[in-house]
């Protein structure tokens, strides 16, 4: 299946001198999954939501200040497993549609697991979701719930009550919301809205409740029309038996992640924000993890996930860079995180700590028939 079946000349776009300002106003009034920045000489980058509201730039700066310029570039005749992970590689929900050097259309993470949509029978649950959630409590401080989504470099926090049990959700969106209702309200005077006291609400005053959840033993089928239908980016997994116990989380980029599950013998690995490697390469973060995984015989290594974010401490013109590896395992999934300065550095500290938990994983997960009929659908593609 290739893009151009996907893709669509209907987008929202501003011009790169446009005020980061007036960027917040379009997201809250039309919540597009991104905006597409033009200058003179066309097109100039991308912005989403998330990256607008992690950003620390004044709302008086220029749109171009904040577009991403290396949002892969999509050409319409791309196959649509190898879109899928250029969206997840480059730690976005939209990129742009060339065709030649031309500029488009748009293709969505929406669109995408739309046109897929039954191909996602085969899989479950609990063969792709995350098992280890950041949460926030209801009376953390709405600047915690902004590091967390920043530090993690996730859209979703859900929220527990002081017995750990899921009482909401808090989203990026819902906090742009409320950033750019309070910016109108100090533009009227109104200082009751004043960002110090914004981070000092509780979380509670803002999230979401009750929250959309899915059991393990559900169709990923079934979560994404969830999904699509009420316009999330994500649900919680609980227990058949207990609707308030977070057992994990299931995105949309875990569902686009499973789409480049692949036959090859060679161990899959994926790295988003793949620009921010310096020193060592795809091929050396793939060496690194077989080695690791080859010294335990019973673990087989499914699929590998790293994730780069970089923070704005430097030592010696060097970023901080905060590692994550994911694995999916035959014996479930096992993660390692860590930070240092340079791309290379964080990667060996979150290697490092992954190869600990590796030694408490416990228990065997089959997942045999799993490979054998969600590859043989995805080749339908």
């Amino acid at each position: 299946m290739n893009i151009a079946d996907i893709a669509t000349e209907e987008f929202v776009q501003v011009d790169g001198d446009e005020r980061l300002g007036k960027v917040r106003s379009v997201f809250e009034r039309e919540n597009p999954k991104g905006i597409v920045v033009t200058d003179d000489e066309g097109y100039a980058g991308v912005i989403t939501e998330r990256q607008l509201l992690q950003s620390h730039i004044e709302d008086d700066a220029k749109a171009n200040v904040l577009a991403r310029s290396n949002v892969p570039r999509i050409s319409r005749d791309e196959d649509v497993r190898d879109v899928a992970r250029m969206l997840v590689e480059g730690g976005t929900k939209v990129a742009p549609v060339f065709q030649g050097e031309t500029l488009w259309g748009i293709v969505t993470e929406d669109a995408i697991l739309e046109a897929v949509l039954d191909n996602l029978e085969v899989l479950t649950v609990d063969q792709i979701y995350t098992d280890d959630v950041v949460t926030l409590r209801e009376d953390d401080h709405l600047g915690k719930a902004i590091n967390y989504l920043r530090e993690n470099d996730i859209s979703r926090l859900p929220v527990v009550n002081e017995n750990g049990r899921l009482a909401g959700m808090v989203t990026t969106h819902d906090i742009a919301d409320f950033a750019v209702r309070t910016m109108e309200r100090q533009q009227k005077g109104d200082r009751s809205g004043d960002t110090d006291r914004m981070l000092d609400l509780p979380v509670y005053d803002m999230m979401n409740s009750p929250v959309e959840t899915i059991t393990g033993d559900e169709t990923v089928k079934t979560a994404v029309e969830r999904m699509l239908e009420s316009d999330y980016a994500g649900l919680v997994v609980t227990p058949e038996d207990d609707d308030t116990s977070v057992a994990g989380i299931l995105t949309k980029t875990d569902v686009l992640r499973a789409l480049t599950f692949t036959e090859e013998r060679s161990m899959d690995v994926q790295i988003t924000n793949i620009d921010l490697l310096d020193a060592i390469s795809r091929s050396d973060i793939q060496a690194a993890i077989a080695e690791v995984a080859d010294k335990y015989q019973d673990m087989q290594v499914h699929h590998a996930h790293v994730r780069l974010s970089e923070h704005k401490e430097r030592l010696r013109g060097t970023p901080l860079i905060h590692a994550q590896i994911r694995l999916r395992t035959n014996r479930g999934q096992v993660a390692g995180s860590g930070e240092g300065y340079g791309s290379d550095t964080a990667f060996r500290v979150a290697l490092d700590k992954l190869e600990r938990n590796v030694l408490e994983l416990k228990g065997i997960r089959a997942d045999e028939e799993y490979e054998g009929q969600l590859l043989r659908k995805l080749d339908e593609l």
